[in-house]
């Protein structure tokens, strides 16, 4: 469950930022995963919750945006949908020559309190 070592990783991001920069509180966490990055939105926000007991990020409002899986085929050059690395364009059953999007996972903001 790598899931877990990625919240772990996120909270001390989210440490090392705020000593940075003189902050003691987080009211609110963005953080961008993409379909096709590997990691299950709803098994690393449940783990995020359960590890942020006596930290920052406890009271703070945690938010994730999933950002969807996109292929585009050289082939008949259709942009399509793709919920996983293996999917095939839907026009021409080729494979995608270029993922443009899903493969994303990083904070993106972080509001101090």
């Amino acid at each position: 469950m790598h899931e877990l070592s990625l919240a772990m990783e996120v909270i001390e991001l989210v440490q090392h930022e705020a000593d940075k920069n003189g902050v003691s509180t987080i009211e609110e966490i963005l953080i961008e995963v993409g379909d096709l990055c590997g990691v299950e939105a709803d098994i690393f926000q449940s783990a995020l919750e359960m590890v942020v007991k006596d930290t920052l990020l406890e009271d703070a409002v945690i938010s994730i945006i999933h950002t969807p899986g996109k292929g585009l085929c050289s082939t008949c050059n259709k942009e399509f949908d793709m919920k996983n690395r293996l999917d095939i364009c839907p026009q021409c059953q080729c494979f995608p020559s270029e993922i443009s999007g899903g493969q994303e996972f990083r904070v993106v903001s972080l509001v101090a309190g």
